[in-house]
């Protein structure tokens, strides 16, 4: 497919703060992703970034085992040419931010452990356009097998209100119901288990309704102005208001389920969509529909304070995605594990211009 006028390129000259950014962190993700491929090819995008373009850096990256920043450095300036993308609506893109939870759990139900955090069900089907039944919400990529066909999933406040008791899917309870929502957003979570283990639960399934944001909630209800919803400034509404919970939470009918995957280096967070574990402040979740995953993307947001070094000017990587991630400039920027990642995930929401580092034999094809 030919490549999109969404993509417009320039000099790497062009990049605010590229000459200062330490990109031996980016280039690590990056190979990370051009071994991936060898075992499972990544789908191009809509937007025409061809995976085949990569070859070439790819191959390169694998043969690099320890370089350094200035190899790095010339990795990126050897091997991809930077273009503008236009933003589907406005002047500039925008980026907010995730991160991977770290909370206490039990193996089991106790007085004080109570949610649970639920494996993917035998009867939930994925579905698609060939075996989704007339007038079912095309939205839905997930079903319940039933008779005469797939119907719809049951939703949070079904499952919440025990549809799937007694089924034998709890991976660990928690404590707090507006935890396990926190970790169902993020989609992942490291776990200290009460017997002393450490596990993961990663993203395995969805109930497949459309997702609904409590911030946008409460700020439709008027409890949280808009310009004040972050996801410290919602947990201390929940604090607050213990009494309507439910009432919020159950508003959003998307239910995630997880699996269970290990902690093999402490230092990476989980592995997201492209199958490779995400490196923090330098994996970033794209729209998978029009970008293709392994795309290097420089990201400028000057204004974005929370990760330090006075403003953000960085390589990332695209690793992962996300159904709240929608459009060409849209980016979710991976800010790492625990309390202090989520301190810095739950601030941003920021305007931000992307540059798309394409493959050159892509853009040479193209006519750039």
């Amino acid at each position: 497919m030919p490549l999109s006028e969404a993509f417009r390129p320039v000099s790497f000259a062009d990049l605010p703060g590229w000459a200062d950014d330490d990109l031996l962190p980016a280039f690590e993700a990056f190979r990370r992703s051009a071994f991936q491929v060898l075992t499972k090819p990544y789908r191009t995008g809509a937007l025409g970034v061809d995976l085949i373009a990569f070859a070439e850096s790819h191959a390169a990256a694998r043969a690099v085992s320890a370089p350094n920043r200035s190899q790095a450095r010339a990795f990126f300036e050897q091997h991809f040419v930077p273009a503008l993308v236009r933003p589907d609506t406005g002047d500039r893109g925008l980026v907010t931010g995730f991160y991977e939870p770290e909370a206490e759990a039990s193996a089991v139900r106790t007085a004080e452990f109570t949610v649970p955090l639920l494996a993917r069900p035998a009867d939930l089907i994925d579905i698609d356009d060939t075996n989704r039944p007339q007038g079912m919400d095309p939205y839905l990529a997930f079903a319940r097998h039933a008779q005469p066909g797939p119907v719809e999933y049951f939703d949070r406040a079904a499952i919440e209100g025990g549809a799937l008791a007694g089924r034998g899917l709890e991976i660990a309870w928690l404590r707090d119901k507006v935890d396990a929502f926190f970790i169902h957003v993020q989609g992942a979570a490291r776990l200290a288990m009460t017997d002393g283990r450490r596990l993961r639960v990663t993203y395995a399934a969805k109930s497949g309704q459309h997702f609904s944001g409590p911030g946008r909630i409460l700020a439709d209800l008027g409890e949280i102005p808009l310009e004040k919803v972050t996801m410290q400034s919602i947990r201390a509404w929940f604090r607050d208001n213990p009494h309507r919970v439910d009432e919020i939470l159950q508003q959003n009918r998307s239910y995630i389920f997880f699996r269970e995957a290990p902690v093999d280096d402490p230092v990476l967070g989980p592995v997201a969509a492209a199958k490779v574990p995400l490196t923090p402040g330098r994996s970033v979740a794209v729209d998978r529909l029009l970008h293709t995953f392994g795309t290097p993307f420089f990201i400028s947001a000057p204004a974005l304070q929370a990760f330090g070094d006075g403003g953000f000017r960085r390589l990332m990587i695209a690793q992962d995605t996300g159904s709240a991630i929608v459009g060409a400039a849209r980016g979710d920027l991976f800010a790492g594990s625990g309390d202090a990642a989520g301190e810095i995930a739950g601030v941003v929401r920021h305007a931000a211009d992307f540059y798309a580092l394409l493959p050159r034999p892509l853009v040479s094809r193209a006519g750039g």
